[in-house]
């Protein structure tokens, strides 16, 4: 298990590295299209619970109007939501959004695969099960997100999350970057696609966090 370990912190580190510099030139291009489409920065940055319960600042390009956090639903994202641009849309269908995550990865506060990292204001109301989700780096890809990801119940994320942990393998790690890169390939977009339940069931709306 131990080398297993060591496995998965060379394959984040390194995988990081490789898809950084891949992405360098496409990365330059999505930024140019993000502030020719809206104003405003070309990054989103939102604080995150990772493991141990720090918190982070985690990046994603942005994919709404400046401010949308104080518009409609605030941090949460709902079907059609107006606040999402034109190539806002398009990030999002393909989770390239997602991709800048990457230089988290590198600077070891997440990792490729792992439970995908709370919001601090969930992270606050974890019960003593959920908060196994913090045993571990947060990452990238999860059990969940090829389970269903925001198709999925509050309750069914945090039991694949456990699952996960309880499981772990590096070829379990494997199987869901494979799975990720399909659901990537495939432009299947899940955002704003079902009823999503809120947190911890309560008050059920067609939403989801950013």
């Amino acid at each position: 298990m131990q080398f297993q370990r060591f496995l998965k912190t060379q394959m984040d580190f390194w995988g990081a590295l490789a898809g950084l510099l891949l992405l360098a030139v496409p990365f330059l291009i999505i930024a140019v299209l993000i502030r020719l489409n809206s104003k405003g920065s070309v990054f989103f940055k939102q604080e995150r619970v990772g493991k141990q319960g720090k918190v982070f600042e985690m990046l994603k390009f942005r994919t709404m109007v400046e401010g949308a956090v104080h518009m409609g639903r605030g941090i949460e994202v709902e079907r059609n939501d107006f606040r999402i641009t034109k190539v806002g849309k398009w990030l999002r269908r393909f989770r390239i959004d997602e991709f800048p995550q990457l230089i988290s990865v590198l600077e070891g506060k997440m990792s490729l695969v792992g439970p995908r990292p709370g919001l601090p204001h969930q992270a606050a109301r974890y019960t003593e099960s959920e908060r196994q989700r913090l045993s571990v780096l947060p990452g990238m890809a999860s059990m969940d997100m090829i389970k269903g990801g925001n198709l999925l119940s509050w309750e069914e994320r945090i039991q694949w999350d456990v699952w996960y942990i309880d499981h772990w393998s590096f070829l379990l790690d494997l199987k869901i970057l494979l799975g990720t890169l399909f659901l990537i390939l495939s432009g299947k977009d899940e955002y704003g696609k079902g009823v999503i339940e809120d947190y911890r069931g309560r008050n059920p709306a067609e939403k989801v966090d950013f």
